[in-house]
């Protein structure tokens, strides 16, 4: 009998171990730096579309190749990544896989500093593009040029008062809300994106000297060891 009860605890730790994490991180290089960003669960469509990617080690070598100071940085471009196509001064930004991906727009998800968000054509649907992303550097906001915003970017649409504080005193694009899905954030190394998005650029908001990257999957022990660091009430 005891050792059956010391099987069955093994087993169970064994099976509390191998409990999977509650996110997903993946981690940006760029010659910059690195970032490490949290998918969200509450886009899943958005989050097992980008891990899919990142597997097939899509995003290695494409560029950053839109980047506005105090605003964001986009890429994802899969014609960046053709040297016939990325040489300098060529626009970039038209290249994208065969499918768009449903809007998961949430309201509790928003373009804070250090977002990152799914880019689109203007469609009536806002689905965004299969593959490419931004992550917002953004700028703060006064609480007059936010309601500035909710007027005649936002048509309407209220900034609930906790964002308004992430807002003023943090920074984000708050145009931006509940017209592109956000579905991750920066939890390390933002000041990555500040580096790119302060480069030289030319008439097409392209940097002047190319800034690839490549996107890779933290491992499941990893994953865990950063959600008991970040959200260690949620164990």
């Amino acid at each position: 009998m005891t050792r059956f009860f010391t099987i069955c605890l093994l087993f169970i730790s064994t099976i509390a171990f191998a409990k999977p994490p509650k996110n997903q991180y993946v981690r940006i290089r760029s010659s910059y730096g690195d970032v490490i960003i949290r998918l969200y669960n509450e886009t899943p469509k958005h989050r097992d579309n980008f891990i899919k990617l990142t597997k097939q080690g899509f995003y290695n070598g494409t560029l950053f190749h839109r980047v506005i100071q105090d605003f964001m940085i986009q890429g994802g471009d899969p014609d960046s990544r053709d040297t016939t196509k990325n040489q300098k001064g060529k626009e970039l930004g038209n290249g994208d896989v065969k499918y768009t991906i449903p809007a998961e727009l949430r309201d509790s998800l928003f373009h804070k500093r250090g977002a990152l968000g799914a880019a689109r054509d203007d469609n009536p649907a806002k689905a965004s593009s299969g593959c490419q992303f931004y992550i917002v550097e953004g700028k703060r906001f006064t609480p007059a040029k936010l309601d500035t915003v909710e007027i005649k970017r936002l048509k309407g649409h209220k900034i609930p008062a906790w964002q308004r504080d992430i807002y003023t005193s943090v920074g984000g694009a708050p145009h931006l809300d509940q017209n592109y899905t956000v579905f991750g954030e920066v939890v390390s190394g933002i000041d990555m994106v500040d580096r790119i998005a302060a480069l030289k650029r030319d008439g097409n908001d392209r940097p002047e000297d190319n800034v690839p990257m490549t996107i890779e999957l933290l491992s499941k022990k990893e994953c865990k060891q950063l959600d008991e660091l970040l959200w260690p009430k949620e164990k």
